[in-house]
């Protein structure tokens, strides 16, 4: 697996929690300022890299060993099935699409009964909670291929090319194809999960392609979930048909 496609996958799934990240920001600042809100912002980011660095360390202790090979796939595809099901669930109409204008809305409500300080805890708390998946994504994406240097890449660049973003619009980032985004990550995170997991219980002969096996696996994950909800509108269409 290359580190180009480490850091792609990274780079999509950070930047749909970096997306969700800011609008919780932008919905503190309004209340209690820039400077304030975005402290609180670094300080979660600061938590969040010392846990990236620290894990990766520990990580390092045992790379050689296959049930912690199989226990990151099988979290890999944890993720992968959660964010793909969701995607799937949205598209055919069952959830409804996520709004970032909704979130500010809600976040705002929330903050007009909280304090200054109890304002900075939420702007902190929602960075962190969001990066946490980020993390957990980084660590895992990495480790497998020795890759956590490109995937820690992906996911940093996606947050620079997000705060660019809204530091320049002010506003929620309601134009950034989140579902799109996540069936797409959904199937790739449930690939190399799918991968990993197999590899680790039948060792480098499970996959008769080797590391050509992936575009094939996302390829089918991803078929499979449009397939599934175009089913699910035909399903739904034909209920309300008198």
């Amino acid at each position: 697996m290359t580190a180009g496609s480490i850091f792609l996958a990274s780079f999509l799934a950070a930047g749909v929690e970096w997306v969700e990240a800011f609008t919780i920001v932008l919905a503190v600042a309004l209340g209690i300022g820039w400077r304030r809100a975005g402290g609180a912002a670094l300080a979660a980011l600061a938590l969040l890299a010392a846990l990236t660095a620290a894990s990766g360390g520990v990580l390092g202790l045992w790379l050689d060993t296959v049930w912690l090979q199989a226990a990151i796939g099988a979290l890999l595809l944890l993720f992968g099935v959660r964010w793909l099901a969701k995607a799937v669930a949205r598209l055919a109409g069952r959830l409804p699409r996520h709004d970032e204008e909704v979130e500010l809305a809600r976040a705002l409500s929330a903050l007009e009964r909280s304090e200054r300080h109890a304002a900075w805890l939420v702007a902190f708390q929602g960075v962190l909670l969001e990066g946490l998946e980020v993390w957990l994504l980084v660590v895992a994406l990495g480790f497998n291929e020795h890759r956590t240097l490109a995937a820690a890449a992906g996911a940093l660049a996606a947050l620079v090319v997000v705060a660019a973003a809204g530091a320049l619009a002010r506003a929620p980032l309601r134009r950034v194809p989140e579902n799109a985004i996540k069936f797409t990550v959904g199937a790739m995170i449930t690939a190399f999960g799918s991968f990993w997991t197999l590899e680790a219980m039948g060792g480098a002969g499970a996959w008769p392609w080797g590391e050509w096996s992936l575009p094939a696996l996302a390829a089918f994950y991803l078929l499979g979930g449009l397939a599934v909800a175009a089913g699910l509108r035909r399903r739904a269409a034909a209920t309300v048909e008198p």
